[in-house]
Formats: structure tokens, C-alpha cells, sequence
């Protein structure tokens, strides 16, 4: 047990670490908090600064759920006894942990992003073929509709559901549910605006459209 609390502790802490918000420091840039949206993750980033300075973001904060799946998961703890959980559990744990830390970072105020590119760093480990789905029903979603939000709830969801399919109810699956769920909470403000008609649109981005002549 002891083995399993130290790296979801761990999987938490570097999850902690925003991208926006390392790079705005070492760059000599504001708090990106304090701009558009109020968020600190990868789509405010780029709709305020640009993509040469959300691209790094994006990279850091999926790297974030990488490492806690693939290095913090699996590593071996000196003089700590082995947890009694299969090392799929663990690995699930920590990635969710990594996103967690994200969404409410420690280091800063706990006031983080919305937790997407670390759910899917950890997601491209744990399961790549669910990764290519998710960014598939991201981009189709996108394409019809602009709304980057409810792009990102729908293709939370799809992950699940192929999970489901493939995996049955297995720690993957588990990994999927949760993670739509937090999703979808942590995309809620972008529900209200949808329902209230004030969500931001990616009118580029809706390419279908403009082909149908819509």
C-alpha cells in the first residue's frame, strides 16, 4: 500500500507542474491566468499567445501524463514492499493522479487547466489504439461543430466506450469512465456557454461545413 500511496503522491506532484505557467516564467511572460478564458492549459494558451507558445504547453502537460504511466508507475522504491495491486491498477492510479495534480496544482494556488493533454499523454501509454479514437472523434466533432469544449467531452467519452468494447471491464475501461466523468466536470463552464449560446467557435476549424455550403 505504501508502494501505491508514494507514486500516486508523486504522479500528483509532477502533474502540479503547468506548462503555461513554467513557460511564461522562464520566458519573463504573465500569469496566463489572468487572460482570456482564466485557464491555464493548452486552448487558452494558444487562443492568447499563440502557437508558438501553446505548442511547448501542450508538450509539457501530455509529457506530464506520460512519465507518471510509463516511469513513475513501473519504478522499483528501495526498502518499500511491493503494492498488492496488479501493475495495471498502479499505472492506472498514477496517470489519474497526473491529471488531478493538473486540474488543481499545489504549486499554484490550485487553480490549473482542464486536465486534456495530460489524460491523453497518460492515454497514448496506457492504450495508443484509444489515443488515434479519441483524437479521431476529437477532430470530426471539431470539424462539424467549432466548439473545442464539446469536442473534447465527446471524444472523452468514445475513449470510454471503445475501452469498454476491447478491454471489457478491466483497469483501462476504469481509466476511461473516470476520466470522462472528470472531463466532462471540467469542461462544465464550457456546457453552460454552449446551453447560453456565448461558447467561443473555432469558425476555421469547420471545415464539413463550409464544404456543404452551410
Amino acid at each position: 500500500m505504501l508502494e501505491l500511496v508514494i507514486k500516486v503522491s508523486v504522479s500528483y506532484l509532477l502533474g502540479s507542474v503547468i506548462g503555461s505557467l513554467l513557460i511564461a516564467r522562464l520566458a519573463g511572460g504573465g500569469d496566463i491566468r489572468s487572460e482570456g478564458s482564466g485557464n491555464a492549459g493548452g486552448t487558452n494558451a494558444l487562443r492568447t499567445r499563440g502557437w508558438k507558445f501553446a505548442l511547448p504547453v501542450v508538450l509539457i502537460d501530455a509529457g506530464k501524463g506520460v512519465l507518471a504511466v510509463l516511469l513513475i508507475a513501473p519504478l522499483a522504491i528501495p526498502f518499500v514492499p511491493e503494492a498488492a495491486f496488479r501493475p495495471e491498477w498502479i499505472a492506472v492510479a498514477c496517470g489519474i493522479a497526473a491529471v488531478v495534480g493538473h486540474v488543481w496544482p499545489v504549486w499554484h494556488g490550485f487553480r490549473g487547466g482542464k486536465g486534456m493533454a495530460t489524460y491523453l499523454g497518460a492515454l497514448g501509454v496506457l492504450a495508443w489504439p484509444a489515443l488515434v479514437v479519441g483524437i479521431l472523434v476529437w477532430l470530426v466533432v471539431l470539424l462539424l461543430t467549432g466548439y473545442v469544449g464539446l469536442s473534447t467531452i465527446i471524444a472523452a467519452f468514445a475513449v470510454a466506450a471503445y475501452c469498454l468494447l476491447i478491454t471489457g471491464l478491466s483497469p483501462l475501461f476504469v481509466f476511461g469512465i473516470v476520466m470522462a466523468g472528470f472531463i466532462l466536470y471540467t469542461h462544465r463552464s464550457n456546457l453552460a456557454r454552449l446551453r447560453d449560446g456565448t461558447e467561443h467557435r473555432f469558425e476555421k476549424a469547420m471545415i464539413f461545413r463550409r464544404l456543404l455550403g452551410d
